[in-house]
């Protein structure tokens, strides 16, 4: 690899799995014809990031430090390389979980970038093609990608509320699109945090009955708020079997270890449940509850760049962004604390601002 010209950037990050965050700087390479330079404004604090901060995920995606985390990503151009017409400088652009896949294998010429044959480049703490290393996310002052994996940030939506959407809001929105879900559609959603509370109101706003799971009854007024038609407290035995075998879908958000079993047998005939939280460690499977009904059980990540970009104009069309809590970056270790306790309404956005 040749010596890439670079400039350096103000970040934050983690040293070890139980360092606490510290200012660092890190080299961006400078844009080449087909780069976006991004002045960083926001990023978004996703579940993944503490996971992956404390290497939690070792055995899959093992963590190279110093890490730099953020994958939702909303900035303004601030350069562009000469071969870049979709963005100009000044517009508001975003990032999100990749920043380059393979480009040529099926699922890539399909728009489906995230399920990419050899991986996608995932927007930190994965192989650099061009520095070398690894790739450093959000949580710094500037990021430069290709105009591919760029995104338009309507101006209708808040920059700050914009920012989880590129991956709460895109992890909870293209498993909806795929299984079509809408008018007709009873709907349930399990678990209402960073995740839960943007497939509710994505599942609302796509025409579905809208049913939240959760294990605490403080969060059925936000629930209803939020655009659920109905609330289910998990730990009530009652309330769960009262609407057994009556959802057409069910989107399980929970990235803690829990009872996927209890779920499954209230999906109808042919229902399905589908994934998109983490839990670390295996989760215990009844395969009955999915033979006698028919019933699915899957898995679904991000969206590619072409759906990622629908789900921000459909947005930008029903008013919807996520509900955030502002924070400096000397505030990061306190937000990690209160993610792991699951106090935050309903995401973590950290301000760049307060790196200058």
């Amino acid at each position: 690899m040749s010596n890439p010209v670079t400039f350096s950037s103000k970040a934050v990050g983690a040293s070890s799995p139980t360092a606490r965050f510290a200012p660092l700087s890190i080299q961006r390479r400078a844009p080449g014809p087909d780069d976006v330079q991004i002045e960083v404004l926001y990023c978004g604090i996703c579940h993944s990031d503490l996971h992956q901060v404390r290497d939690e995920w070792k055995s899959v995606m093992p963590t190279v430090y110093p890490c730099v985390p953020g994958h939702e990503i909303v900035g303004r151009v601030a350069r562009v390389g000469a071969n870049v017409r979709k963005f100009a400088v000044g517009d508001m652009a975003a990032v999100g979980c990749m920043v380059d896949s393979c480009r040529t294998c099926p699922q890539c010429k399909a728009g489906e970038e995230q399920y990419c044959a050899t991986m996608p480049t995932f927007t930190y703490n994965f192989p650099d093609k061009h520095l070398g290393g690894v790739t450093m996310g959000g949580y710094s002052d500037a990021i430069v990608v290709d105009q591919s994996f760029v995104l338009k940030v309507p101006a209708s939506i808040d920059p700050a509320r914009a920012a989880p959407l590129l991956c709460a809001g895109i992890t909870t929105y293209s498993p909806l699109r795929h299984w079509k879900v809408g008018p007709g559609h009873k709907v349930g959603v399990v678990g209402l945090g960073g995740l839960g509370h943007m497939a509710v109101k994505f599942a609302r706003a796509m025409g579905a009955h809208v049913v939240l799971f959760t294990t605490s009854e403080r969060k059925r007024a936000d629930a209803l708020r939020l655009g659920a038609h109905d609330v289910i407290l998990s730990s009530d035995p009652a309330a769960m079997t009262a609407q057994l075998g009556t959802f057409d879908f069910i989107l399980d958000t929970v990235s803690a270890p829990h009872d996927l079993n209890a779920y499954l047998e209230h999906l109808k005939l042919d229902g399905s449940m589908v994934l998109v939280g983490a839990p670390a460690e295996p989760i215990p499977l009844g395969v009955f509850s999915l033979l006698f009904k028919r019933r699915r059980l899957a898995g679904s990540a991000i969206g590619g760049i072409r759906e990622t970009q629908e789900m921000l104009d459909f947005c930008a069309q029903h008013g919807i962004a996520s509900d955030i809590e502002l924070i400096p970056a000397a505030k990061l270790d306190d937000a990690y604390a209160r993610l792991l306790k699951g106090d935050v309404k309903y995401r973590f956005v950290l301000e760049l601002a307060s790196l200058k």
